[in-house]
C-alpha cells in the first residue's frame, strides 16, 4: 500500500481524510490507529511508536504494544509529522524501510504490513532545506501526496459540513434543531473560518447547547 502524505493548515480536517482513505481500502476492516507527533518526546517516542517489554527500562512496569504494532494490518497516521526529531526520524526510517519492528527490551523482531498516512501543516521540503527533516524519510512516505485545503477555500462545502455537524450535535445533546436561518447562513459564508472545519465543528456544538428547546 502506497505512503500518503497529507498537508495543510491546521483545522483542515487531515484526520478524517485519513480515515476516508482507510475505510475505502482493502484494510478498511482492519485497525486505524492515529499517533500526534506533536506532542511527542525524544524520550517517548520509540516507546510509543514500537512499545517496550516489561523491565526493558526503569518505569516500564509492564509490556506495551507500540502504535505501529497496534495498526498491523491496517493503517497508521502520524499526524505532524514534522515536529520529530532528526534523531527520532532516523529511528522511524529504519523500520519504515525494512517494514519489522523490536519492542525495547526484545530479540524478538515482529514483521509490519502497515499502511502510513502522515499529515503535517508544515513545509517539509523547505524543512529538509534546513536541515530539520530528513530528505530520505520524505521520500519514504512521499509516494502520494494529497494537498487538504483551507475551509474558506470550498465555500461549496462549508453549509454541507454545518449540516453535518448540526446532525452529530443534535444526537449528542438529543435535539432537533431543524436548520439555520438564512442570516446565518450568509455569516458563515462570509466568514474566513482561520480555524478551518474544527472552528466550524466547535461552532455548530455551542450553537446547538445555546439553541433553546429541542
Amino acid at each position: 500500500a502506497y505512503s500518503i502524505i497529507l498537508t495543510g493548515k491546521s483545522g483542515t480536517g487531515k484526520e478524517y481524510v485519513a480515515k476516508t482513505i482507510h475505510l475505502n481500502s482493502l484494510r478498511k476492516d482492519q485497525p486505524f490507529v492515529a499517533m500526534d507527533c506533536g506532542s511527542l518526546t525524544k524520550e517517548l517516542a520509540a516507546s510509543e511508536f514500537f512499545g517496550h517489554e516489561k523491565g526493558a527500562f526503569t518505569g516500564a512496569l509492564y509490556t506495551k504494544i507500540g502504535h505501529f504494532e497496534q495498526a498491523n494490518g491496517g493503517t497508521l497516521f502520524l499526524d505532524e509529522i514534522g515536529n520529530l526529531s532528526y534523531e527520532i526520524q532516523a529511528t522511524l526510517l529504519r523500520a519504515v524501510q525494512e517494514r519489522k519492528l523490536k519492542r525495547i527490551g526484545s530479540t524478538k523482531e515482529i514483521d509490519l504490513d502497515v499502511r502510513i498516512i502522515v499529515a503535517t501543516n508544515e513545509n517539509l521540503i523547505e524543512n529538509i532545506a534546513n536541515g530539520t527533516f530528513r530528505e530520505d524519510l520524505y521520500h519514504r512516505f512521499n509516494e502520494f501526496s494529497i494537498a487538504v485545503p483551507s475551509l474558506k477555500e470550498r465555500e461549496q462545502d462549508i453549509l454541507v459540513f454545518a449540516e453535518r455537524f448540526l446532525w452529530v450535535a443534535n444526537k449528542e445533546l438529543n435535539k432537533n434543531i431543524r436548520g439555520f436561518s438564512e442570516d446565518v447562513k450568509k455569516c458563515f459564508l462570509s466568514y474566513h473560518w482561520p480555524g478551518n472545519v474544527r472552528e466550524l465543528k466547535n461552532i455548530i456544538r455551542r450553537l446547538a447547547l445555546l439553541t433553546e428547546g429541542y
